[in-house]
C-alpha cells in the first residue's frame, strides 16, 4: 500500500512552485502577509531582517510587524505601550521567486503565507496604507505649476483631465479640479497619479 499523503504534498509543492515560477517575471516588490505562531512575530521579523542585512537574498526587501501605541492607566499612572495590530502575522516586502518563497516559508516560527492554499497573495496599496506600513516613497520630480492641466493615469479618475489648483511638493500631492457629473470637484492626487500634457 502506498502513502498517498506524501504524494499529495509533493504535488501541492510542485503546483505552488509552478505558480510562483509564473510570477518570477514580475520583478516589482510587493508586500505579503506571513502567518506565524502567536508570540513569535518579533523573532520571525528579526530572523528575516538578519537575512536582509546579510543580503542572503536580494528578493527579500523589508519586513515589519504593524504595531500601535496606546496609553495604559494603572494605579493612576499612565504608561505609553505598544501592541501588535495583527497578532500572529508579519508583513514582508519581497519579489516572489522559488528561492525567496522557500526561505520565508521555512523560517522558524512561520506557518505559511496568507492566501488560498498558502499561496502568497500581495497586499493592495490601500491595504498597505490601512495596515500602517510606512514605505519610503521615491521622490518624484514633475515639472508642474498651478493652473496646468494634467492627465490622470491611475486610480478611480483615470483618463480624466484635471487642472492643478495647489501643489504640495513635500507630500508629493496636488489638489486638482475635475469635472464630475457636470460639476467642478476638487480632489487630491499623488504625483504618481498624473502626467503632464
Amino acid at each position: 500500500m502506498t502513502d498517498l499523503s506524501n504524494n499529495n504534498n509533493s504535488n501541492e509543492l510542485n503546483n505552488t512552485k509552478e505558480e510562483i515560477d509564473s510570477k518570477d517575471s514580475q520583478k516589482q516588490p510587493r508586500w505579503y502577509v506571513v502567518h506565524t505562531y502567536t508570540g513569535y512575530e518579533n523573532r520571525v521579523k528579526d530572523k528575516i531582517q538578519m537575512m536582509i542585512d546579510n543580503e542572503q537574498n536580494p528578493d527579500i526587501i523589508d519586513v515589519t510587524v504593524p504595531e500601535e501605541e496606546y496609553v495604559e492607566v494603572k494605579n493612576e499612572s499612565k504608561k505609553l505601550k505598544t501592541r501588535k495590530l495583527f497578532p500572529g502575522y508579519v508583513m514582508v516586502k519581497m519579489n516572489i521567486t522559488n528561492r525567496s518563497w522557500y526561505i520565508i516559508r521555512n523560517t522558524q516560527g512561520v506557518t505559511g503565507f496568507v492566501g488560498p492554499d498558502s499561496k502568497p497573495v500581495p497586499l493592495t496599496k490601500r491595504e498597505v496604507r490601512k495596515f500602517g506600513i510606512k514605505e519610503d516613497k521615491p521622490v518624484l520630480n514633475i515639472d508642474i505649476n498651478v493652473g496646468d492641466n494634467v492627465n490622470i493615469i491611475q486610480g478611480p479618475f483615470k483618463d480624466l483631465v484635471a487642472e492643478i489648483k495647489e501643489i504640495d511638493p513635500e507630500k508629493q500631492i496636488i489638489k486638482a479640479l475635475i469635472d464630475m457629473f457636470g460639476r467642478d470637484t476638487i480632489i487630491d492626487l499623488g504625483f504618481e497619479d498624473i502626467e503632464t500634457i
